[in-house]
């Protein structure tokens, strides 16, 4: 063999520093991947960082450079995140002892507990807080409102802020110097409720606001009497803190 085909076949390859530098990437690479294997991935905030990407560096198709969400809106501020899954984990498990309550008492029927987007809804319907036509509290009801009130005061519930919103349906009242139409009446109950919480129960008054709807928010159309007695109702919500932002009253 010339000496000239000898030195073509020993120039073939790569060079050896480059073998070198395969292993040790091949080797990080392995590294990483089992560093995420390991790690837990926390949904909501992958998502949030995706959405961030969309529409910069080409990476992802969309009109924006940064998606417009209130996960994203401090910079993508880690605290913000740990916090708003923090809490609602909480009012999961606040909704889970109301069941429970509600269960052991046979009061499954008429109380409503449902996780919605502005919070915890406990929603009580008009016999068992009121009498018809009537704004004073019965006795029966305070002992659910006391227990009500121990779980709200207990540490991981203190800083939740309460609205307590009054519903009527759509008959009119029969006039009265106490309740002239139904707007004095949806109202006049939702405070006698907060009443109750902040003089029986000693909660802090700053916590609540009320609202008083008449029979302008229907939860059923006002066209037989179940239905009625659908939207005879008083609410009780305990907000998301991460939703009252816009709220001037908090």
């Amino acid at each position: 063999m010339s000496r000239k085909k000898i030195k073509e076949e020993e120039s073939g390859g790569v060079p050896e520093y480059m073998l070198t530098y395969g292993d040790m990437m091949t080797l990080l690479l392995c590294f990483f991947v089992l560093l995420f294997a390991f790690s837990e991935i926390d949904a909501r905030k992958f998502q949030a960082i995706m959405q961030s990407f969309q529409g910069s560096a080409g990476i992802l198709k969309s009109g924006k450079s940064m998606e417009v969400d209130n996960y994203i809106s401090n910079s993508l501020n880690e605290d913000n995140l740990t916090s708003s899954v923090d809490e609602l984990a909480n009012l999961r498990k606040l909704k889970q002892i109301v069941e429970n309550y509600l269960a052991e008492n046979d009061l499954e029927n008429q109380i409503i507990v449902n996780l919605e987007k502005r919070g915890l809804l406990l929603r009580f319907k008009e016999n068992v807080l009121f009498d018809s036509g009537k704004a004073v509290l019965k006795p029966k009801s305070k002992a659910t409102l006391k227990f009500l009130a121990g779980l709200l005061k207990r540490k991981e519930f203190a800083d939740k802020f309460i609205r307590v919103e009054g519903h009527t349906d759509s008959d009119p009242i029969i006039r009265s110097t106490k309740y002239p139409t139904n707007w004095e009446l949806s109202s006049i109950r939702a405070a006698n409720v907060v009443r109750f919480f902040i003089e029986e129960t000693n909660m802090k008054p700053e916590r609540f606001s009320i609202s008083g709807y008449s029979k302008y928010h229907p939860v059923a159309p006002n066209d037989t009497p179940e239905n009625k007695a659908k939207n005879r109702r008083v609410d009780i919500v305990i907000l998301r803190s991460d939703l009252l932002k816009n709220e001037p009253n908090y």
